[in-house]
């Protein structure tokens, strides 16, 4: 059973600065809004609340966007700056190896921070959507990610063990979460990073998902 998650690792964000240029704002925002959005995600997550992935977006733009001087009013830019997230399109690597490990047998599902009609909208824009058996979202989950209640509802939601199921994440902090849950981890590094030496490394690395398969396949095959 492979796990992924979205936001990044299947969608290619980076598109989303031009969206702060649109609205006159500086493109440099765009990672300090998405990197504010996760955090007050994870604060709730860690005091026992939640909320939606979208509306974190929309506070979280209101702070980072105080001040700025836009071309337009402010709920103008919020409403331009989220429908962002309704043009993005995957990373280049991502149709063929998902392709490839759909076809080596397994089983894919999505466990995502975000929503699921994004997920949606993203994989049958690409052609993918039928790879998945399921798309699934915190939002149905007692918590977001990396708390381990997030990986729980994931192996209860596919009648999976954790310890039969794999996640494949861009971010250190959902492999650390989820092997501190008991999965096996897989780290996609496109930017060559390093990673964190206080999170818990992953079971694999690979740069993209095609070699990542063939890693799976290697695996298997031995």
């Amino acid at each position: 059973m492979i796990v992924f998650d979205v936001n990044e690792t299947l969608s290619d964000m980076s598109p989303m600065a031009a969206r702060f240029a649109d609205i006159g704002a500086q493109e440099h925002l765009a990672k300090l809004w998405f990197a504010t959005l996760l955090r007050d995600g994870f604060a709730l997550t860690a005091a026992g609340g939640q909320q939606p992935f979208a509306e974190l977006g929309v506070a979280a733009l209101r702070t980072v966007l105080h001040g700025a001087n836009l071309n337009r009013g402010l709920d103008a830019a919020i409403a331009h700056v989220m429908d962002g997230f309704n043009q993005l399109t995957v990373h280049p690597d991502v149709p063929e190896g998902v392709h490839a490990l759909r076809r080596s047998g397994r089983r894919l599902v999505t466990l995502t921070n975000g929503s699921v009609q994004v997920a949606e909208r993203l994989f049958a824009a690409a052609g993918i959507r039928e790879e998945f058996e399921a798309l699934l979202s915190v939002e149905d989950a007692p918590a977001w990610k990396p708390a381990r209640a997030a990986y729980h509802y994931a192996a209860r939601a596919c009648g999976s063990e954790l310890s039969d199921m794999l996640l494949i994440a861009v971010h250190p902090w959902d492999i650390d979460g989820a092997a501190r849950a008991g999965m096996a981890t897989a780290w996609i590094d496109r930017a060559g990073a390093p990673y964190p030496d206080f999170f818990t490394p992953p079971s694999l690395t690979a740069p993209d998902l095609t070699d990542l398969a063939q890693q799976l396949a290697a695996g298997q095959a031995s």
